[in-house]
């Protein structure tokens, strides 16, 4: 769990014109992507009210927000844990993120102008300057990397024109992060992830909307598998759809 005083200072870095609840919301997430707080972990309100120095209900309220987001389980009568993680709610999410965003890429490269062209172009410079580990040897998530690939994934699907698909898709990016991140400890050196990247973007810039999708789709299917291949190694001794409970 993170001390009180790393809480604090995620808090107070936040602009002031934030809400308690918001500044929750942003640092409890981080946590859960970064795989600081374990899948099936409990989250105590007296815990954390102690943890971020503010009251039970923008704790509540955070709280709640994440579980919208499948980030957060609400336990009935029984507060809230940290979302558990299985083979078939990975499955899940990568076959509607495919359907889902496979459409919105479509859609964005029809209706995308010169400017969106450039925000594609500067959000995958920005990714390919940044490491997706903070450690040498071992996987340490980079928080920074973690928001400029959310940023060059938006960027792509940007031009759709449909703000509620859009607001899915972000969702969809943060559930996949984590078991991203849960698995990179064993699985973060098998691909070169900037390199789909780049010839994901060399086809959505050049309009050749059908091979775009395709490398997509490809890219999502492919972290599945291999983000499957590494749960599976780490929690060895479980079967194929049992709950990663964590330490």
């Amino acid at each position: 769990m993170i001390d009180q005083h790393g809480a604090r200072n995620l808090l107070t870095g936040e602009a002031s014109g934030k809400t308690l609840a918001t500044h929750a919301v942003s640092a409890l997430r981080q946590w859960i992507l970064d795989g600081a707080l374990a899948p099936g972990s409990r989250l105590r309100i007296e815990e954390l009210r102690a943890r971020f120095g503010m009251g039970a209900s923008p704790l509540r309220e955070a709280l709640s927000q994440l579980a919208a987001e499948g980030l957060v389980q609400r336990l009935d009568q029984r507060g809230f844990r940290v979302a558990t993680a299985d083979a078939a709610e990975l499955n899940d999410l990568i076959e509607t993120r495919c359907l889902i965003e496979g459409s919105a890429l479509r859609a964005s490269i029809e209706a995308g102008d010169d400017a969106w062209e450039e925000r594609i172009i500067i959000a995958h410079r920005r990714l390919s300057r940044v490491p997706r580990s903070l450690g040498a040897e071992a996987f340490i998530p980079n928080p920074e990397w973690d928001k400029l690939h959310l940023a060059l994934h938006m960027a792509l699907i940007g031009a759709c024109r449909a703000t509620t698909v859009l607001e899915i898709c972000e969702t969809l990016h943060h559930r996949a992060t984590r078991f991203r991140n849960l698995s990179n400890a064993v699985a973060w050196r098998q691909r070169e992830v900037g390199h789909e990247h780049d010839a994901l973007v060399a086809a959505v810039v050049e309009r050749r909307a059908n091979e775009a999708v395709d490398l997509l789709l490809n890219h999502y299917r492919k972290t599945g598998a291999l983000v499957g291949e590494a749960l599976a190694v780490s929690y060895r001794g479980s079967s194929p759809a049992a709950e990663i409970q964590g330490a």
